[in-house]
């Protein structure tokens, strides 16, 4: 097996000893939601004003809207990408390409019972996502989420808190 094929056979779409939520109601989960945290990593780096928007592809895919504010280069980014389940529909592994054959992880690993606040990570723990129905979020769900995140070994104090200032 070539070097490639070792690379894509030994990729996991989440990490070691992390659960994706089961069940899983991808209808409750479309729409907009807003970046609250994250880590850093080039696509989004200088970016705040950060928003995903999910809907349903005419092939059953979910559409994936990326937008933000580079505050920097004072301008607005946009990426469009697609997600597919990695198993069953009601457990929320996925996998999302915005560069198409390659794709990364995307797990939600905590979600309240009205699908408002939600808690991504990928496919390892290099990537992590706080998100929010609305620009902010409660206290409570913050530090709840936080500590599920250490807990499972993500380094916490490394989130950058996402500006909503509707540039």
């Amino acid at each position: 097996m070539g070097i490639l094929g070792r690379l894509f056979s030994s990729c996991s779409t989440i990490p070691e000893g992390v659960v994706a939520i089961k069940p899983f109601d991808k209808a409750k989960y479309l729409g907009k939601w807003y970046e609250i945290a994250r880590f850093d990593f080039k696509f989004e780096r200088n970016l705040n004003n950060t928003t995903a928007q999910y809907s349903i592809n005419d092939d059953d895919t979910i559409k994936v809207v990326n937008s933000g504010y580079n505050y920097e280069k004072k301008q607005w980014k946009e990426a469009i990408g697609v997600a597919k389940f990695v198993g069953e529909a009601d457990v929320a592994m996925l996998k999302v390409s915005f560069f198409r054959p390659f794709y990364g992880g995307y797990n939600v690993i905590a979600i309240d019972n009205d699908y408002r606040y939600a808690l991504v990570c990928g496919n390892n723990l290099s990537y992590l996502w706080i998100l929010s129905r609305e620009t902010t979020i409660p206290e409570d769900i913050k530090k709840n989420y936080l500590a599920t995140a250490k807990n499972l070994g993500f380094n916490t104090s490394a989130l950058i808190w996402v500006e909503h200032d509707n540039k």
